[in-house]
């Protein structure tokens, strides 16, 4: 088998998983990150259906449930903080997951363990990113924000739903691939040491206007909240360069909304992990173009609204050096512009039913149907009422009405020669 040598452009979840797979097959593997440092920032993330069983085929499993988080479930409470519905978390190891998984961890968890799960068998290059990209006969030139440039048989965009990378490869005059849901939201950390019988929960809170907030709890002295909001440009002003502008509309916003709402606003001031960002996602009709592929949120990020980003991260890196390694296994050809253009043809053939699924019925500006349930008092009432007589009855509508954790008539592909590498 040819020896590949790969430029991975992203050191987040999709990007390390890539390169795990791929240097466990002896390829070359660069992986370039634009931040300083690994970038293990990021709240709450979990793993459902196929990315669990990836994670098992890493043979991962007991590291991450050594740093995973054993959230017991999700309450929906009022205003007054009265609890009206309880979803507890699936640990059957049957059917669907819940809204709180049996797979739960810290993004930065998930990341730092498999960039240590690469250790010694992939280069990792800090404080640079792709300026351009030029394609030869016989393989990619790419010009880096250092001041080097190098060659390689393939590049990967795993570099998110803001993509560097995706817009090289773009025509021009090509739409943007990213599709608003009309919502925005803003997530940090809150100081705060855990109660006598405190439990490791989440807990949601909706308010008239389209305003929801969460806290979770993943350690002893921290919790986790989040906002969302309709995206108004009449109120939401944000830079992804100036987190102060998401603080500024969202201290606007969810003034007087009820619950914990003064206490998260207080705790927003001072928070200096604060990310903010319009929840959307990326839909394209092709996913490589000659020697360079997108993987990850670069090429179909799904938004928090559906709950599989990390398990979609995960599916498609693994197909993607699945269908990379049954290309050139067994070959003694030279790395040929066809052949890699064959596999990852391959990997969209393979993955994309998948992903069509994860993204069935999102549609742009539409906020996944929750404008008109989110908006008034009396519609939020009787959306209570609903969540009370399901959790009552055990049915988890959260699961099996909102995520897309059950992808129908697809199963995960085996590549022998991989997994026995």
């Amino acid at each position: 088998m040819p020896l590949l040598k790969v430029l991975i452009c992203g050191g987040g979840i999709a990007g390390n998983a890539l390169a795990f797979w791929l240097s466990k097959l002896g390829h070359q593997v660069t992986v370039i990150e634009r931040y300083h440092e690994l970038r293990a920032t990021g709240l709450q993330i979990d793993l459902r259906g196929h990315g669990i069983e990836v994670l098992q085929r890493m043979g991962l499993e007991e590291k991450f449930r050594a740093h995973s988080i054993k959230e017991e479930g999700l309450g929906v409470v009022d205003s007054q903080g009265r609890q009206w519905a309880y979803f507890p978390a699936n640990r059957s190891g049957q059917g669907l997951q819940s809204f709180s998984t049996d797979f739960e961890i810290m993004r930065g968890d998930l990341c730092r363990l498999l960039h240590d799960a690469t250790e010694g068998r992939v280069k990792y290059v800090f404080g640079t990113s792709i300026q351009s990209i030029t394609e030869q006969p016989n393989s990619v030139e790419v010009a880096f924000s250092n001041g080097h440039s190098d060659c390689f048989d393939l590049v990967v965009g795993a570099d998110g739903q803001r993509s560097r990378t995706r817009g090289l490869i773009m025509g021009p005059g090509e739409e943007d691939p990213f599709h608003s849901l009309g919502m925005y939201g803003g997530y940090f950390t809150i100081p705060r040491d855990m109660q006598e019988n405190e439990a490791y929960a989440a807990t949601a809170y909706i308010a008239p206007g389209s305003r929801i907030l969460m806290m979770r709890r993943h350690d002893p002295w921290r919790i986790q909240a989040y906002m969302f909001c309709k995206l108004d440009p009449k109120r939401i002003e944000f830079s992804r360069g100036n987190p102060d502008h998401g603080k500024d509309a969202l201290k606007n916003i969810f003034t007087g909304a009820g619950w914990e709402s003064e206490n998260i606003l207080q705790a927003l001031d001072v928070a200096d992990d604060f990310y903010g960002d319009e929840s959307g996602f990326i839909k394209m009709s092709y996913w490589s173009r000659g020697r360079v592929v997108l993987v990850g949120d670069a090429a179909f990020g799904s938004s928090g609204m559906t709950g599989m980003g990390t398990t979609s991260a995960l599916v498609g890196s693994y197909v993607l050096a699945g269908e990379i390694s049954e290309a050139f296994y067994r070959s003694s050809e030279e790395v040929s512009a066809g052949k890699i253009t064959a596999a990852f043809e391959s990997y969209e053939t393979k993955f994309r039913p998948f992903m069509n699924q994860v993204q069935g019925g999102l549609s742009d500006n539409d906020s996944t149907g929750w404008d008109w349930l989110l908006s008034k008092s009396l519609t939020i009432t009787i959306c209570y009422f609903v969540l009370a007589v399901t959790s009552y009855l055990r049915l988890d509508v959260i699961a099996q009405w909102f995520l897309r954790e059950d992808i129908m008539n697809w199963e995960l592909p085996v590549y022998p020669n991989m997994l026995d590498a």
